[in-house]
């Protein structure tokens, strides 16, 4: 199995899910903190990656701790891979070393290909991967609108269209958004999520927020969803998921839903809202007409294992 070589002193084992989530939580906020001056990511967030299909924690994880004892850095990999150090651990090799054990794992494994997205203000991360042979392959962007600046009243759905909130915990509502959302993404995704990979990200999810979370129905079915979340170590709304039915597209549904997300935020005091979306969706020119801008970049790097 995959070994980390480091320096003399430094330790390396799996995750524990059941201890280690508050500490990877941590290590990842101080990591975003550095980088963008903002901590977003939730213990919900590091749970889902440890539940996606095919991860095993044993194997596909890695946890580096420092010779005093301190969780310096934290990894995992199955087709998709992540790593984060600590901004006082960094200098010492430990990225260069978790990169190779990913590599190592990822070949044990039988992975073709590995993807990480990087914060394209992660110069050093990104002149890392490059040496390593990955290349770039796609963009995501990181998008927000100041709530200061909308207008008083939302303007009236698009017709034929009616709009309410999610109903939290309504397991109609649920399997309907699934497959509104995974029917609507398979047009660029790799792969299809089932209904618990999916929920356990989004509605199962501790900081969904239902009443930030409209849906759009015509003649009774369910044609767009703007799924939130509730992340307020930010201050900001999120939006996780925006959808519409391919047969009911290019009608302003998006737009419409998007509003009635900011105006939900807007009520709960949150001062902005964000929204991440990627190259491949090509929906970057809907939110910049609904009045978003982008905040900043990140690119998606890909190498293939020989």
């Amino acid at each position: 199995m995959a070994q980390a070589v480091l320096p003399e002193g430094w330790t390396a084992r799996p995750i524990e899910p059941a201890t280690d989530l508050l500490a990877v939580q941590q290590l990842v906020n101080a990591c975003e903190r550095a980088l963008g001056g903002t901590a977003v990511s939730d213990s919900g967030a590091i749970a889902t990656v440890l539940a996606r299909p095919g991860i095993d924690p044993v194997t596909d994880t890695l946890l580096v701790h420092a010779p005093d004892g301190e969780l310096a850095a934290w990894a995992w990999t199955d087709r998709r891979t992540d790593a984060d150090v600590h901004p006082a651990h960094r200098g010492r090799g430990i990225g260069a070393a978790m990169l190779r054990w990913i590599e190592e794992r990822a070949r044990e494994r039988g992975t073709a290909e590995l993807a990480q997205i990087v914060p394209d203000r992660d110069t050093a991360a990104t002149a890392l991967l490059r040496a390593r042979g990955f290349r770039a392959d796609a963009t995501s962007w990181l998008l927000a609108i100041d709530l200061d600046d909308l207008p008083e009243a939302l303007p009236p759905a698009p017709e034929g269209i009616t709009v309410r909130p999610f109903r939290a915990g309504d397991a109609a509502d649920e399997r309907a958004a699934h497959r509104l959302v995974e029917d609507a993404f398979d047009e660029w995704q790799q792969r299809r999520r089932d209904f618990d990979e999916w929920a356990a990200h989004t509605v199962r999810r501790d900081s969904f927020a239902a009443e930030r979370s409209p849906l759009a129905f015509a003649d009774g079915h369910l044609v767009g969803a703007a799924l939130s979340l509730d992340l307020p170590a930010t201050g900001e709304g999120y939006v996780e998921n925006v959808a519409v039915h391919a047969g009911h597209r290019h009608r302003g549904i998006a737009r419409h839903l998007l509003r009635h997300t900011f105006h939900a935020c807007r009520a709960a005091g949150l001062r902005s809202c964000t929204l991440w979306t990627h190259s491949a969706t090509g929906a970057l020119d809907l939110y910049l007409k609904a009045g978003m801008t982008v905040r900043h970049s990140s690119t998606v790097l890909k190498k293939t294992l020989q």
